[in-house]
């Protein structure tokens, strides 16, 4: 049986990542965290590119631009709803939230999400720096680990080694 696991290793990598301006005390930081991530990581600072948009429920259709160019590795998706005394968190949550997947899926390209969704803005603010870390941070790796394991996984002959 094969097993494949990857790293955050970002060497080569081009990555967008894609910000809601909404909540934008929650959201620069969750900006920041990635690219820093990204960078630390071996992204080159200038194949990073952020491309910001107005709310939540823009960032599917950015994502889908951004990838459409075929430009990018991976994206990751930073953004904030907070839920309020209305249902219009709900729509925009799970909106939001299904086509981040389907432009993942439709591109056959990592899309993390680095979207919270929380009840209040104490919690937001504890994910976008404070007591749980910053969720940014976390979207990044994730991109970078599951495009390394693609690599492992699916670029190789079967029977070919990887050195790596």
């Amino acid at each position: 049986m094969a097993e494949f696991s990857g790293e955050p290793r970002g060497e080569g990598r081009r990555v967008v990542v894609v910000a809601s301006r909404f909540n934008e005390s929650i959201t620069v930081p969750l900006a920041e965290g990635a690219v820093k991530t990204l960078v630390a990581r071996g992204v080159a600072f200038d194949d990073v590119d952020v491309v910001w948009v107005p709310g939540a429920w823009e960032l599917p259709v950015a994502v889908r631009r951004a990838l459409a160019t075929g430009k990018y590795d991976a994206a990751v998706v930073v953004g904030a709803v907070i839920r309020g005394g209305t249902p219009h968190f709900e729509f925009v949550a799970g909106e939001a939230a299904r086509g981040i997947m389907e432009a993942s899926r439709d591109f056959e390209v990592p899309v993390t999400m680095g979207l919270l969704t929380t009840d209040d803005m104490a919690q937001a603010e504890a994910r976008a720096g404070g007591a749980h870390g910053n969720k940014g941070e976390d979207a990044a790796l994730a991109a970078l680990e599951v495009l390394d394991v693609f690599d492992r996984a699916f670029l190789h002959d079967e029977g070919e080694e990887d050195d790596a």
